[in-house]
């Protein structure tokens, strides 16, 4: 039986959604979902549990739950090449990191997973490994490098070097590393929900399709508007929300399976189908 309730949708309350959410305020799309923001994490956590039946979720919190989950096509937060908010500051060069203390901040699965698999496959570094809140400088009293993302990591990455420290972009040593685009996050349905309203997740993958269109168009318009409120002036938003990547087409499907199969490889997520991954189907 169909349920007649709005969707309930999840948006990221990061720099990283920004452009999604103004296209979708432009558009008037939110008159017709009940929107949550919050943190990735419990996003991850809301639509897993079945409290969310549509929304972002981390590329690691997927894989591990994409037997509950479908992917809504071709939209996602990644990038092919740098992508400013995921980065890795550190004290010495990478590849001197073996058995020496690296710091995980505690914002982001897929970006803490990323920098482990990159400093093990990439640079030959296997540090010892803790995490703790994503303060740059109180990870660096502790250890020899850190692991931010998100907005700590935009800001590092045009403060760290004026303080002599190293800063390495994980989405461009992804892209070195593989060749490939990375997906950080994901848009999924659940299973339930989306076979009992196939017409409702068409209509919000649309809005979401919509959105971000819209905003592409107007970045400048949509930094400008974020300038008023954030840490960072319109311009450093700009350039932030063009190296972003939002579609999910076949290079960036490809992205996702390679990281998929390494984090399987390493006893982090269950193995993709061969099929996989899934997508709605509206």
């Amino acid at each position: 039986m169909s349920v007649e309730r709005r969707p309930r949708v999840g948006h990221i309350q990061f720099l990283n959604c920004l452009p999604l959410y103004w296209g979708l305020m432009r558009s008037g799309a939110l008159i017709d979902v009940d929107l949550h923001k919050d943190t990735p994490d419990r996003l991850n956590t809301a639509l897993v549990a079945g409290d969310l039946d549509i929304g972002p979720i981390s590329l690691v919190e997927y894989l591990r739950n994409a037997d509950q989950l479908l992917l809504l096509p071709d939209i996602a937060v990644g990038s092919d090449g740098p992508v400013l908010s995921v980065n890795l500051v550190s004290t010495r060069p990478l590849a001197e990191l073996d058995g020496r203390p690296v710091a995980l901040g505690s914002t982001s699965r897929t970006g803490v997973l990323l920098a482990q698999m990159l400093l093990a496959g990439h640079y030959g570094a296997t540090p010892n490994y803790f995490r703790c809140p994503p303060d740059l400088t109180a990870m660096l009293l502790e250890a020899d490098a850190a692991a931010l993302i998100g907005d700590v990591a935009l800001r590092a990455l045009y403060e760290a070097p004026r303080q002599g420290l190293a800063v390495t972009d994980l989405g461009q040593a992804w892209r070195e590393w593989t060749g490939l685009p990375m997906v950080f996050a994901v848009w999924a349905v659940r299973r339930d929900f989306a076979e009992a309203n196939p017409g409702r997740v068409k209509e919000v993958h649309e809005a979401f399709l919509r959105s971000r269109d819209l905003s592409l168009r107007e970045l400048d318009e949509v930094a400008t508007a974020a300038a008023r409120w954030e840490p960072f002036d319109a311009a450093t938003l700009a350039s932030y929300f063009r190296a972003l990547d939002f579609s999910l087409g076949t290079r960036q499907v490809e992205g996702l399976r390679e990281f998929a199969r390494r984090a399987a490889e390493l006893g982090a997520v269950p193995a993709l189908p061969a099929d996989g991954p899934r997508f709605f189907e509206g």
